[in-house]
């Protein structure tokens, strides 16, 4: 048992284990999901910039650096890369500075301007500060790159005002002019990056996470997912940064229940209920077993106990009969009053042990599937009105104080009368024998709807309330001081049980310790008197059922 409870603790505990260590696995995976649509998110944003720009990393820098002498002289192959990014609203201006006018930011010398119209550059002294801030950016960091420099481009972001390409001649290791492009914000902000933040990661908190576009250094939030929940940065779970770009923005998540974490602990949770009620289900199969266990070996012991007792009783009155017998057969015996004594010995003798081989009898009669019953109508106060007139020496010799009512007309019951005998003698005989004191027997015959019903009480000892969910067992009997030195075997009340079951009808008792036992049989009324004829009735086919209370 102990063994079966330990394996049962464990077995639990490891499906525990595995269970919360599947959500978490489940919810961690769902995370790990979200942080990369966030990396992806800033990917794309860093690809909308270098889409429009993508015919300037084949230009030869040789070749360009040539065409600079002056606006118009600019080269075809240039021009042609730079119309298809004027093209695109994601720039609003478009400027050219040779590297000598790279200091442009403080003497105010003129840069060449994209004129999307007349697609030239033109000569410009109204640029504004993004401008120079985006050249002079570019210019510092490409003066301390530049020997180390291997590419012919450098995009250099100034936050999200401007974006400056660095036209290089990677062979002579020299600047051939910078490219400036004004980010126009609103484009950016509202037509791009807000509703493909939206796409990526839905709305609302049922997605599972929120998403900030966060300007940080001015705290202003730029878009959400989920204008409903206001930012604060002590929601915030993850912080994810755009490579090489828009240095002043950044996305800040807030991790929800997402669809996929809501299932799973919706799963665990279903999961750990059904484990917990197999695991009840478990432990109580094995306190049925236990108790089970205790009631067999209950049951066993009280069969050795009535072998037993059977042994030695069927002993006693065979050896009394054998004595007289002998003593008779012998002659010895001549006076007539001994003669008389000897003869009521044997009659009494034979009488017990004819009883106790009925009793017996009755009990493999109840064990057995082919036992045939001959059913009849029986009229229930006549039946019993003529038992107590035979059992009348009987009940005096107990000088049993005997008190018998019965309705009137009380409609016939439908049963076999040597059932109905055993009943009756079994309730009797119990009723005398365990009074110690005042032998009461009382019987009650009463109408009650569709049945007829048998009160048979008794002021006795009484059955404890314990106790009484097991008097219709085999072989149980009330242990006290009165019980061991009454002479049975537990099987009375079994039988009585077992006939009342087989004839449809159902047996109460209500005891009280030390003031009395009654015992309430009710029989169906015979449903039609046409039934005169013995009625022979296979067992197997009746429906036995348990109408004990």
């Amino acid at each position: 048992m102990a063994v079966g409870l330990f394996a049962i603790i464990g077995l639990t505990g490891m499906n525990v284990y595995s269970l919360y260590a599947l959500h978490d696995n489940t919810v961690e995976n769902s995370v790990e999901k979200q942080k990369r649509q966030l990396f992806e998110y800033t990917d794309q944003v860093r690809s909308r910039f270098r889409y429009p720009l993508n015919e300037l990393w084949n230009l030869d820098m040789q070749d360009i650096r040539d065409s600079f002498t002056a606006p118009s002289e600019v080269s075809a192959e240039l021009i042609g890369a730079i119309r298809t990014a004027g093209d695109d609203p994601l720039f609003s201006d478009i400027y050219l500075a040779l590297p000598e006018n790279n200091n442009s930011r403080e003497t105010g010398e003129p840069v060449w301007r994209f004129n999307s119209t007349s697609g030239r550059f033109e000569d410009t002294r109204e640029y504004n500060r993004h401008v120079r801030d985006g050249l002079a950016m570019a210019q510092t960091r490409m003066n301390a790159h530049i020997n180390d420099y291997r590419w012919s481009t450098r995009i250099i972001f100034d936050s999200h005002f401007s974006m400056t390409i660095a036209l290089v001649d990677s062979e002579y290791r020299e600047i051939v002019g910078y490219l400036v492009f004004l980010i126009d914000r609103e484009y950016l902000v509202d037509k791009f990056m807000a509703p493909k933040l939206v796409d990526m990661f839905g709305t609302g908190e049922e997605e599972g996470i929120i998403v900030w576009l966060h300007h940080w250094t001015n705290d202003e939030v730029l878009a959400t997912t989920d204008p409903e929940v206001p930012y604060q940065y002590r929601q915030v779970d993850v912080i994810q940064n755009f490579p090489d770009l828009l240095n002043d923005w950044n996305l800040k998540a807030s991790f929800t229940t997402n669809p996929d974490i809501a299932a799973s602990r919706t799963t665990l949770t279903r999961n750990l209920l059904v484990l917990g009620g197999a695991v009840i289900l478990l432990f109580a199969a094995m306190i049925v077993i236990f108790f089970t266990a205790q009631r067999e070996r209950a049951l066993a012991q009280r069969q050795t106990l009535f072998l037993a007792n059977v042994t030695h009783e069927l002993q006693t009155p065979l050896s009394v009969i054998l004595a007289a017998g002998e003593n008779l057969s012998d002659g010895r015996i001549t006076n007539t009053e001994r003669l008389k004594s000897y003869g009521k010995y044997i009659y009494r003798e034979s009488i017990r042990l004819r009883t106790m081989i009925d009793r017996l009898l009755d009990v493999a009669k109840s064990n057995t599937d082919d036992l045939r019953i001959e059913k009849k109508p029986v009229q229930l106060a006549e039946f019993a009105r003529k038992l107590l007139d035979e059992k009348q020496s009987y009940l005096e010799s107990y000088q049993v104080e005997l008190h018998f009512d019965a309705d009137e007309d009380l409609p016939d019951i439908f049963m076999d009368p040597h059932d109905l005998q055993s009943i009756f003698n079994n309730l009797i005989d119990n009723a005398i024998k365990y009074s110690p004191g005042e032998k009461y027997l009382g019987i009650r015959i009463r109408k009650n709807k569709n049945h007829i019903d048998l009160v048979i009480e008794d002021h006795g000892m009484g059955i404890s309330r314990q106790s009484q969910k097991y008097i219709f067992d085999k072989f149980f009997r009330v242990e006290n001081a009165l019980t061991a030195q009454t002479k049975g075997h537990g099987l009375g009340l079994t039988i009585v049980k077992d006939i009342i079951s087989r004839n449809q009808g159902t047996i109460r008792v209500a005891s009280t310790p030390k003031k009395g036992t009654t015992f309430t049989v009710s029989f169906p009324v015979m449903e039609s008197r046409e039934h005169t004829a013995s009625d022979k009735i296979n067992r197997s086919q009746l429906q036995t059922s348990e109408h004990v209370t």
